[in-house]
């Protein structure tokens, strides 16, 4: 079982990526923005919670996000491997997820950063926002928000998973399939 943490900035490519990704390696992809969105639409208990958060711009907490992660990694208990799209987002996250997967007899074997620069993905998401009917993508000031609080609680993530020798950076910018193949490059030479 191979599980692959991606992470970046929202409007990085994570989603995009992952679909090229859980392909190619057979993986199941969990999304935590999908799962929030499963939540919400469902008006579910956690997604009326989250719902609050998420309308604000801000980050939905630890543990909440981490109950909807568990109970859906607990869905696929048959997969070749979890690829986490948005989660783990803190060191409090992390945590949890290496305190979870050993109870399911796995681990994390890399967390790969889509890094590209924050002006650049404004205008992604200013442009997904247009069409994907998305609030938190139509307001300029909440997507900032949103990047301030990766800068505060996402990116200390890097120093985690560098002690673990499980952190690699790769270049979010480019056409679709030019950073699909540094992603497996990466993946590849696990």
């Amino acid at each position: 079982m191979i599980n692959i943490v991606l992470f970046g900035k929202p409007g990085a490519g994570k989603g995009t990526q992952a679909e090229f990704l859980k392909e190619k390696y057979k993986l199941t992809h969990i999304s935590t923005g999908d799962v929030f969105r499963y939540n919400l639409k469902n008006d579910t208990p956690l997604g009326k919670e989250a719902r609050v958060y998420m309308d604000a711009g801000d980050l939905v907490p630890d543990e909440l996000t981490t109950k909807m992660l568990i109970d859906e990694v607990n869905k696929h208990p048959e997969t070749n491997g979890i690829l986490f799209d948005g989660y783990p987002r803190t060191i409090s996250q992390a945590e949890a997820l290496d305190a979870f997967l050993p109870t399911i007899g796995s681990k994390v074997a890399a967390t790969i950063a889509l890094e590209a620069d924050d002006e650049i993905l404004v205008t992604r998401l200013l442009e997904r926002g247009k069409t994907s009917g998305r609030i938190d993508d139509q307001d300029e000031d909440k997507i900032r928000n949103r990047y301030q609080e990766y800068n505060e609680k996402t990116a200390p993530l890097m120093g985690y998973y560098k002690e673990q020798g499980k952190f690699y950076a790769v270049n979010g910018i480019g056409s679709i399939q030019e950073i699909t193949e540094r992603l497996t490059a990466v993946i590849d030479n696990l």
